[in-house]
């Protein structure tokens, strides 16, 4: 789902700005006196959208964990030896079926991102996009990543665990787990699966941001508007 309205937001937050603000922001990015504060807020704003609007809604598609290899949920250390023992004896099946059900869990909890990233927007400053802007190539998702992270968490844990029961998660790994501990000579696991699987989901989706954050600064290519060109064109 498209990031609604970000752009109301950012020309709010620079409209409410006083003017010398504004022009002291401008005249310290070095060598461009007097270019448009606002339209350096904006071509941010138009990244950050790109980012989310591009990148992180792919991750809310079927697959959109399971077959990216940049954000593919495994298995937690402790469970790598239930994975191991179960394709050792003979149930492959099952131990693909358990890690494909934590990777749609993510996908359905994704989808709660975008009104939390708009909440995060609405804070930034002048100070920040100057900051952003003149920053490293993961500026921008660094921005949102600590002003999101728990916020996030907490949107996801509950959507997380609901999803395990939509997608059949909580029955297959109760299998998995019950099978596991039947082996005998194996030690008992227990693992808390929706607070890990919603920790992966927070990184794939900064992992994603961050992609299309770096493409827009490091590739002229992918500056696919003119606003992008203008402002990227200062921390070349």
């Amino acid at each position: 789902m498209r990031l609604i309205k970000i752009a109301f937001i950012f020309t709010f937050v620079f409209i409410s700005t006083s003017c010398a603000e504004l022009q002291g922001i401008a005249g310290s990015i070095p060598g461009q006196g007097g270019i448009d504060p606002v339209m350096i807020g904006n071509g941010l704003r138009q990244a950050l959208d790109f980012g989310i609007d591009k990148q992180v809604s792919k991750l809310t598609q079927k697959d959109g964990f399971y077959k990216n290899p940049l954000v593919k949920i495994l298995l937690p250390e402790e469970l790598q030896k239930v994975d191991r023992t179960l394709r050792n004896i003979g149930l492959s099946k099952l131990a693909d079926e358990g890690l494909k059900v934590l990777n749609r869990a993510a996908e359905d909890a994704v989808k709660e991102a975008t009104p939390i990233f708009v909440d995060a927007v609405k804070g930034i400053t002048f100070n920040d996009a100057k900051n952003i802007l003149l920053g490293p190539d993961n500026a921008a998702t660094t921005y949102l990543e600590n002003r999101t992270n728990q916020a996030l968490y907490n949107k996801f844990n509950p959507v997380i665990q609901n999803s395990f029961s939509k997608v059949g998660a909580d029955q297959v790994w109760a299998n998995i787990i019950n099978k596991y501990n039947t082996i005998p000579l194996v030690n008992p696991v227990n693992p808390d699966l929706t607070d890990y699987v919603t920790n992966e989901a927070l990184k794939g989706v900064y992992t994603m941001i961050a992609v299309e954050e770096k493409n827009i600064r490091t590739k002229i290519n992918s500056r696919t508007t003119t606003l992008l060109k203008q402002v990227f064109a200062l921390q070349d």
